[in-house]
């Protein structure tokens, strides 16, 4: 069994989205979000061992939604409860925030008349329960924050629509939706300034997406020290790296476990796994990486000193056996096992499992053994220990496959286990004939793995005591916190807890709630090896080189954390040169003129005087220092970045962190720089030419529209007087061309959010075109008319607005979004029309308009449900676009008529149910959308075989096994919704059209009943369909009727009971009944109120329902590739 829920990024540096996502609503969803897995808040500020924890207000508010698939409204709000003294409600949209899932939220009700800063934090679970079965409940829980940003917080995936929506999963009862919210109102704790190392001694592990299931298995076996002294004397050599090597990244890990102040980072192990960020971010079974971990361990320390540690510290032996009753046959197997899976269902403790585990099944009957010389025999079948290990794991059975509702539940019985096991009891009732009596199998529980949450996602944590003192620790992630044992065992029973009264106005009776947190692998240490197990690792344990290595990383760290520390003593200047402008222009970039993080930088003091620092450039570069000047950079109101004046003598003679100030209007540690230098013929630097106030320093790029080239060809100082003629066999000179050459200019203006590249008037003055210091001028040859007609971008200012929105779009065929069909470079600003026309050509399809393009969902990595209307964006940009993200990936599909045609059509799926056959085949009709359900029908016929050539046909809307609706042939077809309910065509049967004046037309339903809560369900099920009753006729006339019309065989007819439901209560029928006397009402609003009930079992399979599941679910089992 795989727990996944696919969890992006850290959680506490960025919220983010996924298939199970919790975020604060907001209309445009995905701005914040925060994965399901989140960093679990303390329980109590736990800082002293024996602190008294107070018990937080709670509640639990009950939300009846009625008509609910018929709501037409976005989102919906509960209304307002009220727990610790603050306002809540809960918000829903009915269907999907976005997605195609129902989304929940838990509101702050009067967040908007909040005083400023207000802040509170609340635990809480949401659910929509299940009115068939309660255990099937869907609830989700998690804990935020809540303040005046994120004042709603919960699941926009909660569950998928198809689910919800499917009459046979028991969500929706007579169109009526349960929702529960239970919420733990805790006062604020400040979670980022406890320090576990100081509180407790030991440290936690980061969270690295949804990996705490991870990390609880790493402390648990961290804390057992035998195995930590193996893995540290796994032969590794320095020129390993610890992402390619999974021991050396245990090794690594457990060093900084044991000596780090902070927590560490899992990062280099899960590399070392071979594992991508996506599988670090789907949450996997920790029983599935145990064993796949462990394996990988004993292979890697085959050959070496530690070969065997894991068999010795884990491996067990138990003998399956088959004993024969009646002659003196026996077969037995021994098997080896590193852990043992136990049943909780149906046991309520550990020894209950293990009487379970060795529990004899008889053999007989249809079912007995085929002995060999003896055939067929009675026999007796079980299973007996013949050794268990010193480190006992348990893995108890919280989740199983429920076959009848064809999903994973989680169990939350409640379940006890001791803090001392003993495994020889009543005389070693467990333990094989072949045994070894002398060892004494009692043992002390060492570790409690928890699971928080449902089968769809939760929480890991574990609670160690690491030396089996009466001390217990908690290990959730980062943080450690002393624990008492009540809370280590007890807590962790699971089943159900009653809340106490905090509210009696607003809940009348004490209620219980189902504890979603329990233990879920247990690990016990042998008493007579304990002293082995716990014994000491120190230094000497860790290799010299693996010392070494983390020593160094340890002072690299201390560095950066010093550097951190002092950056308020130092400056960081960033020195760009002509040399690295023509480096990045037209490579890593084409508009202004240097990307400042790839220049040489300089770390230094503030209090340095710059002519000082000049003496480091010296050295840096072999410019001395009277040819250096340096300008100052500024950043304009268009957002560019340009060289705006040189430093003055005085300047130069200030300190480093004065000029800093100069330079920065705003608070930035770091000083940037141009650095001019003028080179003699010889290419030696020399002085730099005196500036005045007439002279601009321009900076030149040349453009080639054959080779869809720019670069930097260098800079020159020019008169505010002079004209761009007068320096144009300069500019032939510097791009190698013909002194005569024509060229034409353009000023590179601007390019955000737009590019603005104009041409320069070369009879003008430069003051006249308004140049100034830092400009940049774009030159070429002078474009012509037939240069024009061979090249895609003819000038500067149209291979820069190339340049700025050239965009590769990476398509996907929408059968299979998850691999890339085909990329095709493209400009942002092509239309709708252009991005089909561009993806037509590629696909070789005459006819772009069959071509329907589907957008992608940036954070669920899918396609969004709705795809893109015929030209109903302007621009590719737009299709891009996904509230604050842009996507690279578009969806194709090609249909088989035009896109604009079939928006023009209304498609229904009709289920035609033949008069006579037994049979249902579902038609795909599309029409216009003004079409009418009697032009439905009409094209129906068309398709269907008739019992007679005149029969008539109704369209029925069948909804939870009900006929809800027939609908009048003059109905318009636009507004008809086939997504969550059927649309059944039919024959009307002729007695139905002939009716007399006493006769009634009523609604038959199959159903079952079902106890669940203690409370008696109507289930409906089967096909729906309408009967005529006559006046005084009784139901043994009926009967026959209804046995005839369904070809029931009378042995199974005679099981069945009837039944007049009114409002979902059954009054049982007798034969002698009048039927018609019951159905008095001609006017009953929907005729589903009131329906003559067939009570039987449902026979029919069990299929898996299909219709609005997401498409793209998948799941990965765990796998380390290293």
């Amino acid at each position: 069994m795989t727990v996944m829920t696919p969890a992006p990024i850290d959680v506490r540096s960025q919220q983010q989205e996924d298939e199970e996502m919790l975020v604060p609503h907001s209309d445009l969803t995905e701005n914040n979000h925060q994965p399901m897995e989140v960093v679990a808040q303390p329980e109590s500020a736990n800082n002293v061992e024996s602190q008294p924890v107070e018990d937080p207000p709670s509640s639990r508010f009950t939300w009846r939604i009625d008509n609910f698939s018929r709501l037409n409204t976005k989102k919906l709000y509960s209304e307002i409860f009220v727990v610790g003294g603050y306002k809540w409600r809960v918000l829903i949209f009915p269907k999907g925030n976005n997605v195609d899932y129902l989304s929940m939220y838990l509101d702050v009700a009067d967040s908007s008349t909040l005083p400023y800063g207000w802040s509170r934090y609340a635990q809480f679970s949401l659910a929509v329960i299940n009115q068939v079965h309660n255990k099937y409940s869907v609830r989700k829980d998690t804990q935020h924050q809540f303040n005046a940003r994120e004042s709603d917080w919960g699941f926009t995936s909660f569950m998928p629509l198809g689910e919800l929506y499917d009459p046979s999963r028991g969500y929706l009862m007579n169109d009526t939706l349960i929702v529960e919210a239970e919420v733990l109102v805790r006062r604020i704790v400040d979670y980022w300034s406890y320090d576990s190392k100081k509180e407790t001694g030991y440290v936690g592990l980061k969270n690295q997406g949804a990996t705490c299931y991870m990390n609880s298995l790493l402390q648990t076996l961290y804390h057992i020290p035998y195995f930590r002294k193996a893995v540290y004397h796994m032969p590794t050599t320095e020129n390993d790296m610890p992402s390619g090597s999974i021991p050396l990244a245990l090794q690594s890990l457990f060093y900084k476990l044991q000596y780090s102040d902070t927590s560490v980072a899992t990062k280099e192990l899960t590399k070392s796994f071979g594992w991508d960020t996506y599988d670090s971010f789907m949450q996997h079974d920790v029983q599935e990486l145990n064993r796949v971990l462990c394996e990988k361990l004993e292979d890697k320390m085959k050959g070496t000193v530690v070969e065997g540690t894991i068999q010795k510290l884990f491996e067990g032996h138990h003998m399956n056996y088959i004993e024969c009753i009646n002659v003196d046959y026996k077969s037995t197997r021994k098997e080896s096992f590193y852990d043992l899976q136990l049943d909780v269902k149906g046991c309520r403790d550990v020894y209950a499992s293990f009487d379970k585990y060795v529990e004899v099944e008889r053999l007989e009957g249809d079912n007995k053994y085929h002995a060999e010389q003896y055939g067929l025999q009675d026999a007796k079948k079980g299973v007996l220990f013949i050794d268990f290990p010193p480190v006992l794991q348990l893995q108890l059975k919280r989740f199983e496959y429920d076959f009848m509702r064809d999903t994973m539940v989680k169990i939350n019985d409640r379940y006890e286990f001791p803090l001392q096991l003993d495994l020889d009891r009543e005389n070693g009732k467990y333990l094989s004939p072949e045994a070894d009596r002398s060892v004494r199998n009692l043992y002390t529980l060492h570790s409690v793995l928890v699971h928080s949450g449902g089968v769809h996602g939760g929480h890991y944590y574990a609670f160690i005591r690491p030396t089996l003192s009466d001390q217990w620790y908690k290990f959730d992630d980062e943080r450690v916190t002393k624990e008492d044992t009540k809370r280590a065992l007890e807590e962790q029973y699971g089943g159900e807890e009653e809340l106490p009264q905090t509210n009696p106005g607003f809940n009348n009776t004490p209620f219980k709630f189902t504890k979603y947190s329990n233990a879920y692998m247990l690990v016990y240490i042998r008493e007579s090896d304990k002293d082995k197990i716990i014994c000491n690792v120190d230094e000497k344990d860790i290799a010299e080189h693996l010392r070494e290595r983390l020593k160094k990383e340890q002072e690299e760290k201390e560095h950066k954390k010093k550097e951190k520390a002092e950056a308020h003593l130092y400056t960081i200047i960033k020195v760009a040169r002509d040399e690295d402008l023509a480096d990045q222009i037209g490579k890593d970039i084409y508009f202004d003129l240097v990307d400042h993080d790839k220049v040489r930088s300089f770390r230094v003091q503030k209090q340095m005087l710059f002519n000082t620092f000049k003496e480091e450039v010296a050295k840096e570069f072999g410019i001395p220092l009277q040819f250096q000047r340096f300008w100052l950079w500024a950043k304009r109101q268009n957002h560019t970045y340009r060289p705006n004046r040189p430093l003055t003598h005085l300047e130069e003679t200030q300190s480093v962190g004065q000029l800093r100030e100069v330079s920065n209007k705003v608070h930035n540690a770091e000083l940037k720089l141009f650095l001019e230098v003028e080179l003699g013929l010889d290419l030696r630097p020399i002085a730099p030419p005196d500036k005045t106030k007439d002279d601009i320093l321009l900076f030149f790029k040349l453009y080639d529209p054959e080779k869809e080239e720019l670069r930097y060809v260098g800079r020159l100082f020019v008169k505010s007087a002079g004209k761009p003629s007068e320096i144009l066999t300069r500019l032939n000179e510097m791009a190698g061309y013909d002194p005569e050459e024509e060229i034409a200019l353009y000023e590179e203006i601007k390019f955000e959010p737009n590019v603005m590249c104009e041409p320069i008037d070369k009879k003008l003055t430069f003051r006249s075109s308004q140049l100034e210091d830092g400009d940049i001028v774009c030159f070429q040859k002078a474009p012509s008319v037939e240069s024009d007609e061979h090249v895609r971008y003819p000038d500067v200012p149209s291979y820069l607005e190339y340049v700025h929105n050239r965009q590769v779009v990476h398509f996907r065929s929408l059968d299979k979004p998850k691999e890339d069909d085909f990329c095709i470079e493209m400009s942002r600003l092509y239309t709708y029309d252009d991005v089909v026309e561009r993806v037509a050509q590629q696909l070789g399809l005459d006819d772009p308009s069959k071509i329907r393009l589907t957008p992608h969902n940036c954070y669920s990595q899918q396609p969004k449900p709705q795809p893109i209307k015929y030209r109903g964006v302007e621009h590719l940009s737009d299709m891009l676009v996904h509230y604050n993200q842009t996507s690279d990936i578009l969806y194709y599909e090609i249909l088989d008529i035009p896109l604009p045609e079939l928006q023009g059509l209304k498609t229904l799926k009709v289920a035609f149910h033949h008069a006579t056959k037994d049979e249902v085949v579902i038609h795909t009709i599309r029409l216009p959308k003004q079409s009418t359900v009697g032009d439905v029908l009409d094209h129906l016929k068309t398709k269907v075989e008739l019992s007679h050539p005149n029969a008539e046909l109704r369209l029925l809307e069948v909804f939870y096994h009900k006929i809800y609706k027939v609908f009048p042939p003059i109905e318009k077809i636009e507004n008809i919704n086939d997504q969550y309910w059927t649309l059944r065509a039919e024959e009307i049967p002729e007695e139905e059209k002939n009716l007399a004046p006493n006769d009634r037309l009523i609604h038959v339903y199959h159903f079952t009943k079902d106890t669940a809560q203690n409370q008696m369900q109507i289930q409906n099920f089967g096909e729906p369909f309408f009967l005529v009753i006559h006046e005084g006729e009784t139901l043994a006339d009926i009967k026959v009727r209804i046995q005839q019309k369904l070809q029931v065989p009378d042995e199974e007819f005679a099981k069945w009971k009837f039944a007049f439901l009114s409002l979902g209560r059954p009054e049982y029928l007798q034969d002698s009944d009048i039927v018609s006397s019951r159905f008095q009402r001609r006017d009953v609003y929907g005729a589903w109120e009131q329906y003559l009930g067939l009570e039987h079992t449902d026979n029919a399979p069990k299929r898996a329902y299909t219709v609005n599941q997401n498409r793209h679910t998948f799941e990965k089992p765990v796998k380390i590739y290293n």
